[in-house]
């Protein structure tokens, strides 16, 4: 899928735009820019400038003002900007109008988080997936590739080739829908069986936003060397090991990070990944206790969670990067309102944290601090869910013999 992949070749300058509404405060959107811009970042695209203008909603023509659009057109020109991003998903006539009227490459976050996902699948499970979510997204957008093509003649019955151009290519896109559809639903199959196949050990799935620090305490539960870095997404591919703790085993999984505004056709082309989530036993959800939005990172997860299994499911909150946890205290004349910046770990604690009691850890998956407190507390979890299941045969041991450590790859 060619429209929005972005060349490694080259690093495009870009700007950022996105819209303070009653939704969305001036502090709120600076926040989502900054992730927009760490997404542009790992995309491979340089940001240079975030462009947002205040509005009671987005302007259904342009997205913004025209006024506005007028400012980012006069800035892309004179710095020889390549790229702009938009923050919000744009509808297929704002797509049109600000491509023509600004005359660069234009993404919205979908296609920016579109073109992260296809650099990043490596199975073809994970390939197939992006393929098919492009594919949706790319369907309602086909008359702007298409514009040299959309002159008509007049007269009745005279169909111009625009229009006949367009519903070849929209059968074209249709029926790979419906064989990647196909796909999948084999891919599936395989992937369930291979599930039954896993004995009845405890399943513990890792969930939480992205860039959190799944994979990083994945390695050092399983002692494997699941890919991690800092950017968005480093894990599409979902990665399941069988971990041992005090001769205790149960299977591990590492699934991919979720993010704000997740475009509905990734949701339903990853369902199938996120089986792990819906089939596990317990779930692990890991915090980025540094970030400053890190509540409403987690109201993200919970929500998609729920969007995922309605049912609700044994849960741990792993509040990582300790390490990298940061307060400026307050001076002692300062009656200004207190704000994350002002709030000590200790004091965090202490708030709704407080009545999580023994379902939450605060960690450094970095520093290896309160590593081993993690893994007693999921021995404990554990233990606890294989002695309900089997409550006559406790640790039946020999069942797990046939389960090769390295052999669980999804």
């Amino acid at each position: 899928m060619k429209e929005f992949i972005i060349s490694e070749a080259q690093t495009e300058k870009a700007v950022l735009v996105g819209l303070i509404t009653p939704n969305q405060n001036e502090q709120k959107i600076k926040e989502y820019l900054d992730e927009l811009a760490f997404l542009a970042d790992t995309a491979g695209v340089e940001p240079v400038k975030m462009f947002y203008q205040r509005l009671d909603y987005a302007n259904p023509v342009t997205f913004v003002g025209t006024g506005k659009l007028q400012e980012i057109k006069e800035y892309v020109v004179e710095n020889e900007i390549g790229v702009v991003i938009f923050d919000d998903e744009l509808s297929p006539k704002q797509l049109r109008n600000i491509e023509k009227e600004l005359k660069v490459m234009i993404l919205d976050r979908t296609s920016l988080i579109l073109d992260i996902f296809a650099k990043r699948a490596q199975t073809a499970h994970a390939k197939t997936q992006v393929e098919l979510a492009q594919y949706k997204y790319m369907l309602p957008r086909l008359t702007r590739l298409w514009t040299h093509l959309e002159r008509q003649r007049g007269g009745v019955g005279m169909r111009g080739p625009g229009e006949t151009q367009l519903e070849t290519d929209k059968r074209i896109i249709l029926d790979k829908i419906s064989l990647l559809k196909k796909e999948l639903v084999s891919i599936d199959k395989t992937k369930s069986i291979q599930r039954k196949n896993r004995g009845k050990m405890v399943r513990v799935a890792l969930v939480g936003y992205t860039n959190v620090g799944k994979s990083t305490l994945m390695n050092l539960l399983s002692k494997s060397e699941v890919f991690a870095e800092n950017k968005l997404f480093a894990t599409l591919d979902t990665t399941v090991r069988k971990v041992i703790i005090d001769n205790l085993p149960f299977l591990l999984s590492d699934t991919v990070g979720f993010i704000r505004k997740l475009p509905t056709e990734l949701v339903e082309s990853f369902k199938s990944t996120l089986d792990e989530v819906r089939e596990a036993d317990l779930l692990v959800h890991i915090v980025d206790v540094s970030h400053p939005q890190f509540e409403e990172q987690i109201e993200v997860v919970n929500k998609t969670l729920a969007d995922i299994h309605k049912e609700e499911k044994p849960m741990i909150i792993v509040f990582n990067k300790i390490d990298a946890f940061s307060f400026v205290p307050k001076e002692e004349d300062d009656l200004t309102p207190r704000t994350r910046e002002n709030v000590s770990l200790d004091e965090l604690k202490n708030t709704w944290m407080n009545r999580l009691q023994d379902n939450c850890i605060f960690i450094s998956a970095k520093d290896k601090t309160n590593v081993d407190e993690l893994k007693t507390k999921l021995y404990s979890r554990v233990r606890e869910i294989h002695t309900t299941r089997f409550p006559y045969n406790d640790f039946l041991y020999q069942q797990y013999d046939d389960v090769d450590d390295g052999s669980l790859d999804e």
